[in-house]
């Protein structure tokens, strides 16, 4: 179905080679995860299966691609509509029309196909992604995660006979995220769907892919299966940091597996008395919500809810796609003004915040990071980041290679991969010191390296006094990170405690270490290798 031939990509702008003399072959009705490090060219080889790499990208190609018989030299994108769909990192860029139902019928229509067929082919994927009760809705009122099922029915419903997904869960729950893998998966075994994936969260794709192709950053790849490439990757879900950490002779690539191989082990361990968690200190009050209330026309996003987070917390709001997350945090940003209630950021309405005070004292990075960035370049973004925080020249942009290393300063910002674009926008921020820092969905595009150093930072944030609040999806990092989390649902908050109590009482939120090793209240491969420590 997709051949690559002694395939070899550089851009014009870059000092490396993003592909070297890959050749490899995906058959009809498999699943094939692309990996790698953020920046590493995931995007870009996802990009050449349908010709946007080079024909709208630019770039220097060698070596030869054929899509069903098809080369992607002799036809432009448009000439492979009919088999190729592709949903990009970022939906928004990709949606044409403002209504829901209308981008579904969209691709159709400019087929010219007959209108029952549209008609079927749109219930058929409003019902297969749960996006009925959102057909009337405005796509710009919708949840990052709400867009991203929109973007990707968009493209299911084409009928193409290859998918390619870029991301297709980072801005996803848990649970809508599985449900989406999970439709994929029944497409390529009851329809022979052909699907070639990239995604950072590997936790929740190996155990559905067939293949996986390893980008090494430095334009070497390794394909193999999931077995193959992981049991010797750098990079590696919980799933399998477990399986090294306690030396089991194979890897699992489920829950289920894992448990099985672990149940020994867990026998072990659950005789272990383990104390509570100490309780939390005492810390003064940066962040007062007090029965704030906002709706969208009919529509209610928060209600009545009151909160207060203290300094040095890091605090996660977690909730399904649609729950309040955002319009919360932008809230208390200063960026929405709601309906009704109070709310105060160090004793002053956010709202009346302005200028360089604003940066002090709020720092907030919403979900469209490239939304903060002006600059020509990735120099010249951190340059303007140093002067407008008068700190010493360099500073921005040695916090953004602390992050995400390797990023060229002359790069346009619109030229980098969304997880560079989030490291930049979250260096810019970081650089003004704020007291309070507002993240939503911070590790969309990042890898599991780039997501430590971003625990790092933030920890040592909260250490001085800052209070951060981050709203997402990733329970890997809630479970690395928070000290609280805070459970949404319709606008209402749920749960609110520690974050080893909430994410233990939730098993479609509880992370992958915690499902493998339950009833044991461990989160983290951490918790684990500590527990076996003191055993010994």
């Amino acid at each position: 179905m997709i051949v690559f031939s002694n395939v070899s990509l550089i851009y014009p702008t870059s000092t490396k080679t993003i592909l070297e003399d890959l050749s490899f072959k995906v058959s009809e009705g498999e699943l094939v995860l692309v990996m790698g490090s953020t920046g590493s060219g995931k995007s870009s080889l996802l990009r050449l299966v349908n010709g946007l790499v080079p024909h709208h990208t630019g770039g220097i190609l060698a070596g030869d691609i054929s899509v069903n018989g098809i080369s992607t030299r002799e036809v432009k994108p448009g000439g492979l509509a009919h088999l190729v769909g592709i949903v990009g990192q970022n939906p928004l860029n990709g949606f044409v029309t403002d209504i829901v139902e209308e981008e579904l019928a969209f691709g159709m229509e400019t087929l010219n196909l007959p209108q029952d067929v549209m008609r079927k082919r749109v219930e058929e994927v409003l019902d297969l992604l749960s996006l009925a009760h959102l057909r009337n809705r405005s796509i710009a009122t919708l949840s990052g995660g709400e867009q991203q099922r929109v973007a990707i029915g968009s493209a299911l419903v084409m009928h193409p006979k290859i998918l390619v997904l870029d991301e297709p869960t980072s801005a996803l729950d848990p649970i809508a995220a599985e449900e989406v893998l999970s439709i994929v998966q029944r497409l390529v075994h009851d329809l022979g769907l052909t699907v070639i994936i990239s995604e950072h969260k590997l936790e929740r794709v190996i155990q559905f892919a067939d293949r996986i192709i390893h980008i090494k950053g430095d334009g070497s790849t390794v394909i193999g299966t999931p077995q193959e490439v992981l049991k010797a990757s750098d990079i590696a879900p919980p799933i399998i940091e477990l399986a090294r950490a306690l030396n089991l002779p194979d890897i699992s690539l489920s829950v289920r597996d894992m448990r099985r191989a672990t149940e020994r082990l867990r026998t072990e361990l659950n005789e272990i008395e383990i104390p509570p968690p100490p309780a939390p200190p005492l810390t003064s009050e940066v962040v007062s919500v007090e029965k704030v209330s906002h709706s969208y026309g009919v529509s209610a996003a928060i209600n009545n809810i009151s909160l207060s987070i203290g300094a040095g917390e890091i605090v996660a709001i977690m909730g399904r796609n649609g729950a309040g997350k955002s319009s919360l945090l932008r809230a208390i940003a200063g960026v929405l003004k709601v309906n009704r209630g109070k709310i105060s950021v160090c004793g002053i309405d956010p709202l009346t915040l302005h200028g360089a005070e604003r940066t002090r004292t709020i720092g907030f990075i919403p979900q469209e990071p490239s939304d903060l960035l002006y600059g020509q370049s990735v120099i010249a973004e951190c340059r303007a980041a140093d002067k407008d925080n008068k700190i010493e020249n360099g500073d921005t942009f040695a916090l953004l290679e602390e992050l995400v290393p390797g990023i060229s300063p002359n790069t346009h910002p619109r030229d980098l991969s969304e997880g560079q674009r989030l490291a930049l926008a979250l260096s810019v921020v970081l650089s003004a010191k704020p007291k309070v820092l507002i993240l939503d969905e911070p590790t969309r595009g990042l890898d599991y390296a780039a997501k430590h150093s971003l625990n790092a930072t933030l920890r040592n944030f909260a250490r001085k006094g800052c209070a951060v609040m981050v709203a997402t999806h990733d329970v890997e990092l809630v479970a690395e990170l928070a000290t609280r989390t805070i459970f949404i649902a319709d606008g209402d908050i749920v749960a609110d405690g520690p974050t080893i109590d909430v994410l233990l009482s939730s098993p479609a939120f509880a992370p992958q270490v915690a499902k493998i090793m339950s009833p044991a209240p461990w989160l983290t491969v951490k918790d684990v290798v500590a527990a076996i420590y003191t055993t010994r």
